[in-house]
Order: C-alpha cells, then structure tokens, then sequence
C-alpha cells in the first residue's frame, strides 16, 4: 500500500481537501484502498461511500472533466462515482475505494461479486464501519455510485453494516445472469466494463484479478469446457470471443462469463436480488427508460426488498447518464439529509413510486409498479405488416407465413427485419408494465436469437424505442409456475435445441415500459435475430452494448394465421 497524503485540490475554482491512499484493513487482514474528499477533515460528517473495481483514480477525473454524454468520444462509462464537489459542497465526505484485487487494493479479486472466498458484501461492511470510525465521519454512512457501483451497495447493505443508514441506487444491475445474457443471448457490454473497449477503461486489473473458473477447475477440466464452448457457431464467428477462450488469463473476468453462458449456481451466489431481502434500511432504487433488462430488475429488487422506507423512480429516455456521473444527485442529497443528517424534509412521506411516463412527459405516482391498474390486451400480427386488435380470420394456406434469411455478419453488412404496425392513434393509450410477444415460428437449423423491439413512431415518422424483448431460441422454456399471461419467466438454465423446420411457440418477455402512445402516432413492432450497430437508439449507447449475433446463416419463417396466433400482450392502463 501507498503512503496517505493529505492535500487540497482546485475543483473548478472551489477548493477540495483530499485524503489520498488510504489503507482500509478488512478482516483477513488485506487492506483495500481509498480516496476521501471533503471541505476539510476537521469537523465530522457525514460520509457517502463509492466503491467498484474501475480505480479510485478514473473516478477523481469528476474534479476535473465535464460531464459527458453520448455519443461524446470522451464518455467514459466507468466514472461512475459521482460528483465529488457537489457531494463536498452539501455537507458530507465523499470515500471512493479500490475493490480487493483492483487498483491500488491488496488481495484477489475472483470471478464476479466474489473476493478470493470473501464475498464483496463482507469486505464492504468493514469498509463502511472503517470509514465510521474516523474522527472526520461522524458515524453516519450512506453509498454513492450508479451501474456496479450500485449493485454494490444493494450487497452492502445486505450485510447490514450498522452505520450504514441508508442507500440511493440509480442506474443498478441486479440479477448478474441478467445483466450478461438477455433471454439467454449474450451481452457484449459487460466485455467493455471489465476489459475496457468501445468508450470504457474497464476494471484497474492487477494480478490479483483472476477468474473463478480457472481456480476451481483443473487444466483438462478446463480444456474440455472451452473445446465445448468453442463449438457454439455464434462464438466461432466473433474474433474476440475465439481469442479469450484460447487466451483466458488476458481475459479473466470475462472468460467466466462467455463460459457460464446459461443461469445457475455460479450467478445466483451473488445475485443481488437475492440479497435484497436482507436489506432493512431505507433504499431509493432509480432507474432510466430504455434499457428494459435494468428496469425489470430494478422492479424486482423494489419489490423484494421487505423495508419499510423504500422508493423507486423511473426516470425518462434515454437510457445513459452522464460520464462523470452527475444525474440524480438532487434526489440523493434529500434522501440522504433526511436519513443521514435528521433533517425533516418530508421525503419519506412522498409516494413510494414514481414513474416517468413518454409521451405525455408527466410523472405518475402510486405505491408499486406500475403505478395505475393495467390490463393486457392483444395485438395481433396480421399479413401485409399490420398490427391489429382483431385475430387473423384465414388459416396458414391463405394467411401463408413470412420470414427473411439471415446471413452471418461475417459475409453481411446487412441486419434483416420484418416489422408490423398499428393503424395511427384516434385517443392517448397508455402501456405501463410488463408484457410478452408470442411468436410462432420455424427455423432451418437448431438455434437462433429472436430480438424484438418496439417503438413509439410520431406523424413524421421519428420513432423512440419503448421497449425490447429477446430469447434465445434453444433457451424457450417457461417457467410454468411464475409466468402469466402477460409476464412469462424463462428458468435459462439449459438449452434445448430446436428440430429445424417445426413450428414453434416462443413467448418472448417483454420488458417494462410506460408511455402513453398519443393521437396520431402508431406502435410499430421489429423482429429479427441480430441488431443494427446504429440506429435511432443505438446510436445513443456505447460502441459495444449490441448483442452477439447469430453465427451461421438462418432461414426465418413467421406464422401469423388463425391457427398461429402469433401477437404482442402489452399493458393497457384503464
């Protein structure tokens, strides 16, 4: 460990005091490391607490960087601590640390959410409690920090740390099979997170980052598995993925995941949502529109966390803050005087759901989500790409299916859709909830991805995405006793592969949303089995955050008759 030193620096012309390299003992005797910034450590305050693998030094450029947003080239996804002087300059001391095996922290760091065989939960409870000792804290802990600094201080809190008052998390990722595989599709983000690519710096490696798989399995065990996975045709066609299953200790963080590529023990042993009810101190869970895997498990995470003081705010699209991250900081500041300072702020007697509606661009409030008593109503896929409340009359030898052939993105530029669209709006209508897209179709080899998108499309044709859905073909098994007609749950713990050319009956989950579609603007539903690199939307996220597409060239066919009702179940508010 470095040295602590003690100075100030200029922030934008205000003046931070700073502690620099702290060495913060855990209780196997490895000392993690730390920042602390404040007006100055002579009086005691209250502490708000940062903590993540990304490098306490990356998170300092909030000092000094304006924030950012996409498609900025400076966007950096990884500084994600918040605003230091705006945390100095409302009263509290800002501690920023290094997870165990990261940065300038002792220690290994292996796999995800999992310490060298000490849970991140226990190391940040003796963090916490640490930084309550100090004669600058006055024993009063909150947390501070979006994306994996959030799901930090849902595990934090877990653990019930005693000075840890309460949490704000904005921008969390919950379930950790959900955030690297969407229906069982892979999510090529995480890569960027971890290894740095496409607009992030990605975790300070140090040798102490390793991965779990390579711990806990033998060389040929080892060996065997990547051979197996190595057959995957959609690993085969994507370069990076070939080279971190030859080359894994390059790649280790990573490397568990492409090889833990159905749910299971190795995700549920740290999946936050899990944790969640342990937690009973007061939570605010914020979340924006337009990623809809985060906004589920942001629900879910509200909806088992048993404290009594508990919020949840949707906020509006688009989906990615600022980097430094500065949103949401007003709504923390008054959770955190309320439970951290005493103040009387009335926030705790506000409404415990908040959610932003697109379209009318007004915010509804309740007690759960959603907030207003919905009910699912069909729309049908007809012929001639058109989306109807009324059932197809003809069956499949009239109604004949459509589909589109998908050539692997090694010999195409070319993503291929088909799409299906409402008639324009007479009245407002609002969708706010879960829904499902059920989809009857065949395929001429035993896999594919099906991506579903939908989006509000205006009079002149601009279009804003309202919500996804994805399923990996082989992964469509329900989960007979927790779905519901307009909520079905995949297990994901297993492929089954499909017999080509059968017709099939996929029930994709579709992901939260709430927007009222308004007079004179239609729904218009994609479907295809990969994803533009650019578009509307996509364009607005970072390079890598796509889905790895299908690796062998697929025929599509879409069953849309009598016989096959293939429709959307969205959530009418009424």
């Amino acid at each position: 460990m470095r040295e602590t030193i003690e100075r100030t620096i200029d922030a934008g012309g205000e003046k931070v005091a700073a502690l620099k390299d702290l060495a913060v003992p855990m209780r196997d005797g490895v000392h993690l490391a730390g920042d602390a910034y404040a007006s100055d450590f002579g009086t005691p305050r209250p502490a708000l607490v940062a903590l993540s693998p990304y490098g306490k030094e990356l998170q300092a450029l909030a000092l000094t960087m304006p924030p950012q947003k996409r498609p900025s080239p400076l966007w950096d996804g990884c500084i994600e601590a918040g605003d230091i002087a705006r945390v100095v300059d409302n009263g509290y001391v800002h501690v920023i640390g290094d997870l165990r095996g990261s940065g300038y922290s002792e220690g290994d760091h292996i796999g995800n959410y999992n310490a060298g065989g000490v849970s991140l939960g226990e190391d940040a409870y003796d963090f916490i409690e640490w930084v309550a000792a100090q004669p600058w804290c006055d024993g009063n802990v909150g947390m501070i920090g979006i994306s994996y600094f959030g799901s930090m201080q849902v595990i934090a809190a877990a653990e019930r740390p005693p000075s840890l008052k309460a949490i704000f998390v904005s921008g969390g990722h919950y379930d950790f099979y959900e955030t690297t595989y969407h229906g069982g599709i892979m999510w090529l983000m995480p890569r960027a997170a971890r290894e740095g690519r496409g607009g992030d710096s990605g975790w300070a490696f140090t040798d102490g980052v390793k991965s779990r798989m390579l711990e806990t399995h033998s060389p040929e065990q080892i060996d065997k598995l990547v051979a197996e996975r190595l057959q995957d045709p959609d690993i085969q066609a994507w370069p990076n993925l070939v080279h971190a299953l030859h080359y894994p200790k390059n790649h280790e963080p990573w490397f568990d995941i492409v090889m833990n590529d159905v749910d299971g023990e190795w995700y549920e042993e740290r999946n936050p949502v899990n944790l969640a009810e342990s937690i009973d101190i007061p939570v605010w869970l914020q979340i924006d529109q337009g990623r809809g895997w985060t906004m589920d498990g942001t629900i879910e995470c509200f909806d088992r966390i048993p404290a009594k003081n508990k919020k949840l705010t949707i906020g509006p699209y688009p989906p990615m803050q600022s980097r430094p991250f500065v949103e949401e900081h007003d709504k923390m500041f008054r959770w955190y005087d309320k439970w951290l300072k005493g103040i009387d702020n009335g926030v705790d007697e506000e409404p415990a759901v908040s959610v932003f509606v697109e379209g009318t661009r007004q915010y509804v409030e309740g007690d759960t989500f959603p907030p207003r008593r919905a009910e699912h109503r069909e729309l049908y896929l007809r012929p001639r790409g058109k989306l109807s409340s009324e059932p197809e009359p003809m069956g499949p030898a009239h109604a004949g299916p459509e589909g589109f052939f998908q050539a692997p993105l090694t010999t195409t530029s070319r993503v291929e859709t088909l799409s299906w669209s409402t008639d324009v709006f007479d009245e407002p209508a609002t969708l706010m909830g879960t829904g499902a897209f059920h989809l009857f179709a065949a395929i001429d080899q035993d896999d594919t991805n099906w991506i579903m998108r939908m989006w509000d499309v205006g009079p002149g044709g601009k279009r804003q995405l309202l919500t996804t859905a994805y399923l990996k073909a082989s992964m469509r098994e329900l989960d007979a006793d927790k779905s519901t007609s307009g909520s079905p749950v995949h297990p994901l713990t297993r492929r089954v592969p499909v017999e080509p050319d059968r017709i099939e009956e996929y029930v994709l989950r579709v992901y939260p949303m709430a927007a009222t579609i308004l007079p004179g603007h239609r729904i218009t539903v994609e479907l295809s089995c990969n994803e533009p690199m650019v578009d509307e939307h996509n364009s607005l996220l970072p390079p890598d955050a796509f889905h790895l597409p299908v690796g062998r060239p697929v025929t599509h066919k879409v069953y849309r008759d009598a016989a096959h009702p293939s429709r959307l179940v969205l959530p009418f508010t009424v």
